[in-house]
């Protein structure tokens, strides 16, 4: 039986901003790839079609269903991330993709999702110390972080490993964990990180080896940050104009439709335009905060907070890996970044945020 006052309790902040945003995004894809020969903004229009459908699905059940079926989606994004290494397409060096003959899509995308939802399901079931977790509670959790990231970083997807992994981390902090432990936690890991290095690719150190030193390779794997800061820079307070961006229009900037499509949009609408972007991405990251700690379901404040966090790190990250202020990692902009898997990914964000913030009124 559906409440008929949830639906006057829309919580229209979320979805306008969401809106707007990928409006945005949808304009500066059809510059970004003007000349190309693609219709990647009409491809994008529909993904965002389906997005909306899915937002109207989900905000038409309770939330509370997700952490019913959360087993099921955890095992259900597991197998087709196995199914990946078995089956997936293969490219650019990495096989992330699944080919279901009329669509293809990137299973770990869809991961962050599971993920908060299984995380929001155990941290709700278990009772935390009043001091927090300590390492044996986490253990648990780390496990189910430790599969889907396991799989996604051999595919190789570094980036949205990273995702996964801050997304655990974030929510582990937001229900409390003992200084001790992560102290422990710090110390036991710190060792490692050496190790880590030979466990990369190729292209993944070249691209660390570039951030720590950007002339090391200025038409290799520098080149890529070289032109972003030049766009970004060059686009001066109210930008180039619509279509009329060097950096982008004659093709210097790589992945301008994809990580670097932040770089495209400053270029050409400047500092103002970019402010505009910021500041939309901020209202449905606080909102989303806003959202978690006014809740008085625990489960719908785990599963708020993890949401928020997965929008927080994937904008933090892009910006700052654009702007030169962090390795490039592979990590798209929200919204506005092409991407079929991605953009269904983060409406099926706003879709659950909307459905928590309808409900509060309930308990």
């Amino acid at each position: 039986m559906i409440d008929r006052r949830t639906f006057t309790h829309f919580d229209w902040v979320i979805f306008l901003s969401a809106m707007a945003l990928a409006a945005i995004g949808i304009v500066n894809l059809y510059s970004a790839t003007a000349g190309l020969g693609s219709q990647l903004y009409l491809k994008q229009f529909y993904w965002l079609i389906i997005g909306c459908a899915a937002i109207g699905i989900i905000t038409f059940f309770n939330y509370s269903q997700l952490e019913r079926f959360a087993y099921f989606l955890y095992g259900a994004t597991i197998t087709f991330l196995v199914a990946v290494h078995l089956f997936g397409k293969s490219a650019g060096g990495a096989k992330r993709w699944l080919n279901l003959g009329f669509v293809s899509f990137q299973p770990s995308e869809f991961a962050k999702i599971a993920l908060v939802v299984m995380l929001a399901k155990y941290f709700n079931e278990i009772t935390v110390p009043r001091q927090g977790m300590s390492i044996k509670d986490i253990f648990l959790p780390g496990f189910i972080l430790a599969v889907p990231f396991i799989l996604v970083a051999k595919q190789p997807d570094l980036g949205t490993a990273l995702i996964l992994l801050l997304i655990f981390i974030s929510m582990t902090l937001f229900v409390k964990v003992r200084w001790k432990t992560l102290l422990g936690i710090s110390i036991a890991f710190l060792p490692l990180i050496p190790f880590a290095w030979h466990f990369l690719k190729d292209y993944q150190k070249a691209r660390l080896l570039s951030f720590i030193n950007p002339n090391i390779d200025l038409l290799g794997t520098g080149y890529h940050l070289k032109q972003s800061k030049i766009a970004i820079g060059s686009g001066g307070f109210i930008g180039k104009g619509f279509l009329n961006g060097t950096q982008g229009q004659l093709k210097f900037l790589p992945e301008r439709h994809t990580d670097f499509v932040f770089s495209v949009f400053a270029e050409e609408w400047g500092f103002s335009g970019a402010v505009i972007v910021v500041i939309l991405s901020l209202v449905i990251i606080l909102w989303g905060l806003h959202i978690a700690q006014h809740s008085k379901d625990r489960f719908a404040s785990f599963l708020a907070f993890g949401i928020s966090s997965l929008f927080f790190w994937h904008t933090a990250i892009n910006l700052a890996m654009v702007m030169g202020l962090l390795p490039v990692v592979g990590v798209p902009l929200p919204f506005m970044s092409y991407g079929g898997s991605f953009l269904l990914t983060v409406m099926l964000g706003v879709g659950i945020l909307i459905n928590v913030s309808m409900r509060r009124f309930m308990f």
